[in-house]
């Protein structure tokens, strides 16, 4: 008599087989020895050198007088909330002025900015997303090559604060900590490609067959399933692929590889939202991913280094970001609230040394940043009011030459699906337009392309 194949036995059979000791191989970086003579592109091949795409997110938003530049294209002056970024402004594009489009739409506070601009338009609900977030579109076309269609990392320490989503079902969990992000990327299970021998972990070849076998479940399940729990399914089994892939990995012997050496493992900190240990945690996890980046285990990647209503706090003190721009009164000289704002200086901070570290690492003809555009976003513009017009957006990185940096383009009120149109443009996926409802877009954002 056959026995009944229920959902849940299926994800506990899965589960069981796909997490014993899973291990991992590691890659170099591209060395010179790997290029052509010009060091755009792989010797072997000719294939030009990966293009990586990031978000960086943090909460609350900032002063729109403070932080908007008055003067538009190369020559803009930076304003008091732009000061921090001084040092990498070379490698940095503002754009202001752009927002979620609401008409009509009601706006879900701290939640309606960033999916709005990541999925291309106001979302209808607090429970649903119109579609993936823009890193699953971009990975789903080039991260199939790598280990891990992306990493997921949460500064701020808390793992459920992901905006990377196929729906809200689906939310991509995030590293809580460098020391898991490193264990993560760079685990005990390490192949080491210089061995004299190789052989293929036997407990790898049994995980593949138990993929092998739930597969061949896959449609009796899902005739069993309602729409809802469909989705759930194809997500699981998104996430079951990229395992399969590792796992392709382990089974093929690295080529050997003089200089690769595992990393050294960052050393653990206190972790929690207190403002000093999420810069510390941060610029950690940083260094841990431009290395991820360099040797190739990941080409799309998602930091938040604060959540939207920013739980962000001085040590000893209960008043958060979030509720300081609520609760504290604007000083009357400054006309704006001082101690709210550090925080927005403090994130404005953390973002320069995260360009800063990727612009550190040389790559082929330039840097790692050079082969990377970086998205920086806010899910408000002026916290107190929640407002979603004016977002603050950032551009790092120009992609492989495709994006020019050290440039402010003023939106006017437009939609920031134009944001993600141009960035999915740029990463080569086939895309005429893009957005939902008012804030579908066929228009690029040409000032800022090459």
């Amino acid at each position: 008599m056959s026995r009944r194949i229920t959902r849940r036995r299926l994800l506990e059979r899965t589960l069981r087989g796909s997490l014993a000791g899973t291990g991992f191989a590691l890659g170099l970086p591209y060395l010179e020895v790997f290029l052509n003579e010009n060091g755009d592109a792989l010797a072997a091949t000719g294939a030009p050198l990966p293009r990586r795409f990031g978000t960086w997110f943090y909460g609350c938003g900032m002063n729109p007088h403070r932080w908007n530049p008055e003067q538009e294209g190369a020559d803009f002056a930076l304003t008091p909330e732009l000061m921090p970024i001084e040092r990498v402004r070379q490698h940095v594009s503002v754009l202001s002025g752009f927002g979620v489009v609401l008409a009509g739409e009601t706006n879900h506070v701290h939640r309606t900015g960033v999916i709005g601009t990541l999925t291309g338009g106001a979302p209808a609900t607090t429970t649903e997303n119109d579609g993936p977030t823009l890193d699953l579109l971009i990975s789903d076309a080039i991260g199939g090559s790598t280990r891990f269609r992306s990493l997921e990392m949460a500064a701020h320490g808390i793992a459920k604060d992901s905006y990377s989503r196929r729906n809200e079902n689906a939310i991509q969990p995030a590293e809580p900590t460098a020391v898991d992000l490193y264990m993560r990327v760079f685990g005990s299970g390490f192949t080491d490609p210089n061995a004299a021998e190789f052989e293929p972990d036997p407990q790898a070849i049994l995980r593949r067959s138990v993929l092998s076998l739930v597969a061949e479940d896959r449609a009796r399940l899902d005739a069993q399933l309602g729409q809802a729990d469909r989705a759930r399914l194809d997500a699981y089994y998104t996430a079951l692929r990229q395992l399969e892939r590792q796992l392709e990995l382990q089974l093929s012997a690295p080529p050997p590889l003089e200089a690769c050496r595992v990393p050294q493992s960052p050393e653990a900190g206190p972790v929690s939202q207190e403002i000093e240990n999420v810069v510390r945690n941060h610029e950690a996890m940083a260094r841990v991913l431009a290395l991820a980046l360099a040797c190739d285990q990941t080409r799309v990647f998602n930091v938040v280094f604060s959540a939207g209503a920013s739980g962000l706090h001085t040590a000893g003190s209960s008043d958060t970001h979030h509720t300081l721009t609520h609760e504290e009164a604007k000083d009357p000289k400054l006309g704006y609230q001082p101690e709210a704002t550090r925080f927005v200086m403090r994130s404005m901070e953390a973002w320069a040394t995260f360009v800063e570290i990727l612009a550190s690492v040389p790559e082929g003809d330039g840097t790692l940043l050079d082969h990377t555009v970086v998205l920086c976003h806010s899910e408000t513009s002026d916290a107190n009011s929640h407002s979603v017009t004016g977002l603050p957006i950032m551009l790092a990185g120009t992609a492989g030459g495709r994006i020019r940096n050290g440039i402010h383009v003023r939106g006017a009120g437009e939609t920031t699906a134009r944001v993600g149109l141009t960035l999915q443009q740029v990463m080569g996926l086939n895309v005429a337009k893009w957005g939902f409802k008012a804030n579908e877009t066929s228009r690029p954002i040409s000032e800022i392309l090459v």
